[in-house]
């Protein structure tokens, strides 16, 4: 299963990002209000500049105190990004994402995002792609 069909069984709706210099506290707002775990942190909405998890929150919210909730997103932004493209696949991003043990994995496409794919939004694709698979071995084993 490739990326681009992960993406294509998502709702739609775009990206959800904030900026580089809108408040933590703001985004904190916005993961909780979404139900979501990291936000993109884009300039203008296409570009990346970084992305935001709650592991990013928690760990500063700990080392630092409430402090960090009035500070510019990019102080807490994990700004090297590893990306991933429409054609690869989910054994590779989701080997991507055990190796550098993160969740949210942006699709790229000719340098600007496309999408954002999650572990869960792989898992379950793949759990879709295996229950096919199962069926159509049934099937064959029936003599459907």
């Amino acid at each position: 299963m490739l990326v681009q069909q992960i993406l294509g069984s998502k709702a739609s709706g775009g990206v959800l990002s904030v900026k580089p210099t809108d408040s933590v506290s703001d985004a904190i707002k916005l993961l909780s209000e979404k139900r979501i775990g990291s936000v993109v942190v884009s300039a203008n909405g296409e570009s990346l500049d970084g992305i935001l998890s709650e592991r990013d929150v928690v760990r500063e919210l700990g080392r630092r105190g409430a402090t960090v909730l009035a500070e510019p997103v990019s102080a807490l932004m994990t700004a090297k990004i590893v990306t991933c493209s429409e054609t690869d696949t989910a054994d590779q991003i989701l080997q991507m994402m055990t190796d550098g043990r993160f969740r949210h994995l942006p699709v790229m496409r000719e340098g600007k995002m496309i999408g954002l794919v999650s572990i869960g939004d792989v898992v379950k694709a793949r759990l879709s792609e295996l229950s096919m698979e199962k069926n159509a071995l049934e099937g064959m084993i029936m003599g459907h």
